[in-house]
């Protein structure tokens, strides 16, 4: 997005730097100073951070994990840190980002709205997976194989099967849904644009982008509403708008917070834009700023989010078990050909994923798994674990959230990262199932409608958790990665080599 000084910037230190290695620290350290003093001193003390961040998230879960309300406490102290690691800046003048948040310019956003020219009806949800439309016998069978296989939790298999017992949820015409990047590849879009949803789409300037996000929804029967650069008469043909669409999530921030609040319905605020390394950082702190001025001017606005598997989680004693198991049923060529690989790694290689369970203040036992990849980077694991603590304050404070973790997905930004791109060719020798960008958003969409209708899940505020990180846990679809034996980056170079070879 924006590569000028201008819009979110992380806030610069004496020399002039603005350096994402210290905003990290910064924000694990506040995050753990009020619950872990020493892990805080841990992460300052830190040298080689971009190698060995992994254990300092580790460290953040295990304190949310052991006393419940450390969960929110970790929460409220690292997002609060990380706002103030940043400023706006307009010309000459940089604003702390809560003081920019307030004071958005006038007379920045127009809007135009497109009509899905569609069949009216809504056909009943099916999942494209392998060059099939699953519904019906043929989807409830695909989510018990994944379900043996580990490839997804029972949670998950739960809300689409209780989808598909309420084909009228997905009549989204009462609903009005934001997509904060909604030419995500594998985003919901599509999804939504066939179910009558009013959809209002921000993203880049770019009129190729626009071409394609308009010729989805004018395949469907949903309502989009753009944002433009300039007024336009009502009925202006998208071929002469698509030019103006658009606008940039980190230079016009506070703009967008405003013009989402000029709308009178209760909207429904998704999180989906992606950029690379440190941009990604600064995109999802502007995502923040926008989805926390919104709610707190509209606390029944909800939230969602596509949480990544590579991450670190607190997960249910019977996964954690499950993964457990996985290293003990290893068969004796296994056995061998792991222990030589551990040997000859000097140990960094086919590590086990879980070794032990955790008894919480609260008596439940959980397992913590940690699927983070050092290739994408601490700026990355910053931005999610963000989205985290967001997910977990804002239900805390009554709000619906849906945050489910998807499935590793073969998008354009693993393709063009060739390391990435093998260790998933590779995978699947570990168990490890990886989506299509298809298959993911038909999943993620449904699973959005589901916790948006459902009262019984945990998306609900209502609903009692033994542990605020517990709906972090719900309706999971891990690709397999949560109940592996071995932890997922000591087993991603043989996977790549497997991949690189076009073994298995």
């Amino acid at each position: 997005m924006a590569t000028t000084s201008e819009g979110l910037q992380f806030s610069a230190d004496a020399e002039g730097q603005r350096s994402t290695t210290r905003v990290n620290k910064a924000v694990y350290a506040a995050a753990l100073a009020g619950v872990r003093p020493e892990a805080a001193a841990a992460v300052a003390e830190e040298r080689a951070w971009r190698k060995r961040y992994p254990k300092h998230v580790w460290a953040l879960t295990e304190a949310g994990v052991l006393q419940p309300e450390y969960a929110l406490r970790i929460a409220q102290d690292g997002l609060a840190a990380a706002w103030a690691q940043c400023e706006f800046v307009r010309g000459a003048q940089a604003l702390g980002l809560a003081e920019a948040m307030q004071q958005p310019l006038g007379g920045q956003i127009a809007q135009i709205e497109l009509r899905g020219q569609g069949a009216p009806t809504i056909e009943p949800w099916s999942l494209p997976y392998r060059g099939k439309q699953l519904r019906g016998a043929e989807l409830r069978e695909q989510l018990e194989r994944w379900e043996d296989a580990g490839v997804i939790e029972p949670s998950h298999g739960q809300a689409l099967r209780r989808l598909m017992e309420h084909p009228e949820w997905f009549d989204l015409a009462d609903r009005t849904v934001v997509l904060l990047g909604a030419g995500s590849e594998a985003g919901p879009l599509a999804a939504l644009a066939h179910w009558r949803a009013n959809i209002i789409a921000i993203d880049l300037p770019d009129a190729a982008r626009w071409q394609r996000i308009t010729s989805i929804v004018r395949a469907g029967n949903g309502r989009l509403i753009a944002p433009l650069s300039q007024p336009v008469a009502a009925d202006t043909p998208v071929e002469q708008w698509v030019a103006l669409a658009g606008a940039n999530l980190l230079t016009q921030t506070p703009e967008l917070a405003a013009w989402l609040l000029g709308f009178e319905q209760d909207l429904d605020l998704a999180a989906l834009a992606y950029l690379d390394g440190a941009q990604h950082l600064r995109v999802s702190l502007a995502m923040d700023a926008i989805l926390a001025t919104v709610s707190e001017a509209r606390p029944a606005t909800t939230l969602m989010y596509m949480a990544t598997p590579a991450d670190v989680f607190a997960v249910p004693e019977a996964t954690a078990r499950a993964a457990m198991a996985q290293a003990q049923q290893l068969k004796p060529m296994q056995r061998l050909g792991t222990a030589l690989v551990r040997a000859l790694s000097g140990g960094r290689l086919l590590q086990p994923h879980i070794r032990t369970l955790l008894t919480a203040q609260n008596g439940k036992r959980y397992g913590i798994v940690d699927g983070i990849v050092l290739q994408q980077g601490p700026n990355y694991a910053l931005a999610k674990r963000l989205q985290q603590w967001r997910a977990l304050l804002a239900r805390a404070q009554g709000q619906r959230v849906a945050i489910n973790v998807t499935p590793s997905t073969l998008t354009q930004s693993v393709i063009k990262n060739p390391a990435l791109k093998a260790g998933y060719d590779g995978a699947k020798r570990f168990g490890i199932e990886i989506f299509e960008p298809a298959t993911t958003s038909a999943l993620m969409a449904a699973l959005w409608v589901h916790d948006l209708r459902c009262n019984e899940c945990a998306a609900n505020p209502a609903v009692v958790l033994d542990n605020p990180l517990e709906l972090l846990m719900e309706g999971a679809n891990h690709g397999g990665l949560w109940r592996n034996a071995f932890l997922p980056r000591t087993a991603l170079p043989i996977a790549a080599l497997m991949g690189y070879l076009r073994i298995g």
